[in-house]
């Protein structure tokens, strides 16, 4: 298709685009164009300086717009670093990507094409997810053990919130109310309650946690241990955990909104198994053309 090293995946809602990110560094073709109604004063001072995502003199990354009727990149625009992951926010208006060189993430108009935005969270941003009224976002900094509340109206991190240990991948909870951040210093899951802003409790995955989801109505946590060749679910009512032997090294993990079935992505082959959600039997076992990153759904 022509895109290079891409990682980091997201749908916009009406499922008709796939944004997907490179993680490739690339040299800057052209400077990073000026959004219509900004001075180039308000320009130069958005992008340059300590504060913003990343420094003048790095590699741009790249973020591809793909028709997926198509199956066809409509557009390509530059981001100031390698891309880890992308989010489309809920009204489908942005793409936002993580940049873990430059310590900050990015958006993007999708209507327009213009990067509007860079604003700095954190060393080694990771992931970045969305509260159903688009108003804020969550962005986990595994550089420092924290995760950054973003304010999506005026774009300024509005709190940071301490997790310790190394935060990477995150699902919200269906009430918006607690966020469960995989912790991959300790090999556990952290539930970060987002109204006292503190962590409210751990369960524990196993060496290398990686993906992580919840079923749809929020009672079941799911999470992969990479290191430990394995699958967690965890009934969080009861705290009951089971686990099934998955390898090799499962990687990311998606529920699906239809029926509830788990996908999850291999590390060290390129496959992709459907899980049970209730026995984590093993449903079919997809081949892929490469390793599987991030994963998207489109709930029909």
């Amino acid at each position: 298709m022509g895109t290079i090293n891409t990682h980091g995946s997201a749908l916009t809602p009406d499922g008709h685009y796939l944004v997907a990110g490179s993680l490739t560094a690339h040299d800057s073709e052209e400077p990073i164009s000026r959004p219509e109604g900004v001075t180039e004063d308000e320009h130069a001072a958005h992008h340059g300086g300590e504060a913003t995502a990343a420094p003048e003199d790095a590699n741009t990354g790249r973020i591809y717009v793909v028709d997926t009727a198509k199956s066809a990149i409509t557009r390509t625009v530059e981001v100031p670093g390698p891309v880890h992951h992308v989010l489309v926010t809920p009204d489908g208006r942005f793409a936002v990507s993580t940049h873990p060189m430059g310590g900050g993430i990015s958006v993007v108009d999708l209507e327009s094409g213009q990067l509007v935005e860079t604003l700095a969270t954190g060393p080694a941003p990771n992931y970045v997810v969305a509260t159903d009224d688009g108003q804020s976002l969550l962005v986990s900094n595994t550089g420092n053990g924290t995760v950054s509340e973003v304010d999506t109206r005026h774009w300024f991190v509005k709190r940071n919130l301490r997790v310790g240990g190394g935060p990477e991948h995150m699902v919200l909870s269906p009430d918006n109310e607690r966020v469960y951040v995989n912790d991959g210093a300790s090999g556990e899951v952290a539930v970060l309650g987002l109204s006292r802003g503190e962590v409210l409790a751990r369960y524990d995955v196993g060496p290398q946690p990686h993906g992580v989801g919840l079923s749809t109505d929020g009672q079941i946590l799911y999470a992969t241990s990479e290191g430990g060749n394995q699958v967690v679910r965890i009934e969080l009512a009861s705290g009951t955990r089971d686990s099934m032997p998955l390898a090799p090294a499962p990687y990311h993990l998606a529920v699906s909104p239809v029926d509830g079935s788990l996908l999850i992505t291999s590390r060290g082959e390129a496959r992709l198994w459907v899980l049970d959600p209730g026995s984590l039997e093993i449903i079919d076992d997809v081949s892929l053309d490469g390793i599987g990153h991030q994963i998207s759904l489109e709930a029909y």
